[in-house]
């Protein structure tokens, strides 16, 4: 399944880094950032973790709940948190369940290698729970600028 822009978000529970669960339903009323990456600790994630944790500031005065996922474990995502001291809940879909529903779980290919993994993936997601803004492909570098630049209008 793909979540085309207009969509209702589907709902779903998460386990975040210290073992509690998050549904997309109980943040209904904000806006959310509901970003899908690859992998805990790799260059590109880390990068992008961190600009929304130096962002968060800017993105809460505007209402913004940030929301990451993949689908690494509990226990690597509070190694991931701790290290990098992010202050946004991590969400672990071990079983991949809520990437297939987000349609950000396929085939991946990396220096001639193919691979089933996470396209690198944001949803912007209104106060009504309705997907307003679909990132696909990100490119970490500038992202979290982008979503502030598109809030502007929409908030």
């Amino acid at each position: 399944m793909s979540i085309l822009l207009n969509d209702q978000a589907p709902d779903f529970t998460l386990q975040d880094q210290n073992d509690s669960p998050h549904s997309l339903s109980q943040y209904r009323g904000k806006w959310v950032v509901l970003y899908f990456y690859p992998k805990d600790g790799t260059p590109g994630c880390t990068v992008e973790a961190c600009n929304f944790r130096d962002n968060l500031g800017r993105l809460t005065a505007k209402g913004v709940v940030v929301l990451g996922v993949s689908a690494d474990s509990v226990k690597s995502h509070k190694k991931f948190v701790d290290k990098q001291s992010l202050n946004f809940p991590i969400l672990a879909d071990e079983a991949k369940m809520v990437c297939e529903l987000y349609g950000v779980w396929g085939e991946k290919s990396f220096m001639g290698r193919k691979f089933m993994g996470i396209a690198r993936t944001t949803f912007l997601i209104n106060p009504e729970g309705v997907v307003v803004k679909i990132y696909e492909n990100v490119k970490v570098t500038g992202h979290v600028d982008e979503i502030i630049q598109d809030l502007e209008v929409l908030v």
